[in-house]
């Protein structure tokens, strides 16, 4: 089942959201939990913010990962040195792997881009052994992403034609307060709970923080990149005017909140 995450390059999406990703994978890893000896399995590994950061337990017995881009599966093999994990293209919706294959199952910042994602959540509890978890976390674009709100904010007043894109940016699928609990319960999994998780996404000035954007990185990008030159021109002030709010240009910090949920497979 096809993503609706436009990828241009792996180093673009480090840029745009790779290392906010690195600062989020260690809260999530302390929310779904760990044991020595496991089996993980990482569904939409991207450039392998997640899989690397379980890779510094030493106690982890395999670290399986996934994601649909052979973009992100090829810049994550090229990182990877540990002889424990496995870096694979595959759908988060048919994973390739047996019934009860790992003791856990983590997807990180990648269910809101599939269109079925209740299907992905069920594919990750087939896979977790009796017992085993499953654990997510998606961000909380409505009410959690200061940064990116800033953006489609400021472009819905100067190009009407964004409306409908930050509407679907905004109400992407498990993004909404219990909407992936009521997914984990739906798919069967126990024990369910829900909490939020939040970062600081910090710019070293606007060109950091919109350039990737500006790039076509990314679905905001992709908006971005299909402006004629008058309206480009006009986003591209604006942006600017709401990011520096009246100050020098530098460094800004924003607040990201996630939404993150897990449950148990019932054995």
């Amino acid at each position: 089942m096809p993503s609706s995450f436009n990828v241009e390059s792996a180093d673009g999406y480090e840029q745009l959201m790779g290392r906010w990703s690195r600062r989020l994978a260690p809260g999530l890893i302390d929310f779904a939990g760990l044991a020595d000896g496991e089996s993980i399995l990482d569904v939409g590994c991207g450039t392998g913010s997640l899989t690397f950061t379980l890779a510094e337990n030493p106690d982890l017995k395999a670290i399986s990962a996934i994601d649909f881009s052979p973009v992100f599966v090829e810049a994550a093999n090229r990182r990877n040195t540990d002889p424990r994990i496995s870096i694979r293209e595959a759908d988060a919706c048919a994973l390739p792997f047996e019934d009860s294959s790992f003791d856990r199952a983590i997807s990180m910042l990648m269910l809101h881009f599939v269109p079925e994602a209740g299907r992905a959540v069920a594919e990750m509890r087939r896979v977790v052994r009796p017992g085993g978890v499953v654990a997510a976390a998606v961000w909380d674009h409505y009410g959690g992403m200061s940064g990116m709100r800033m953006m489609w904010d400021t472009v819905a007043m100067i190009d009407a034609n964004s409306r409908a894109m930050r509407h679907r940016y905004s109400f992407q699928p498990m993004t909404q307060p219990g909407e992936m609990k009521a997914s984990f319960i739906s798919s069967g999994l126990a024990d369910v709970e829900e909490t939020s998780l939040t970062i600081r996404m910090d710019y070293g000035s606007f060109a950091d923080y919109w350039d990737p954007i500006a790039s076509g990185e990314g679905p905001l990008g992709k908006y971005v990149a299909g402006l004629d030159a008058y309206t480009r021109t006009r986003v591209d002030i604006a942006v600017r005017d709401a990011y520096e709010a009246g100050e020098p240009d530098g460094p800004r910090s924003f607040a990201s909140v996630a939404w993150a949920c897990r449950g148990r497979v019932p054995g």
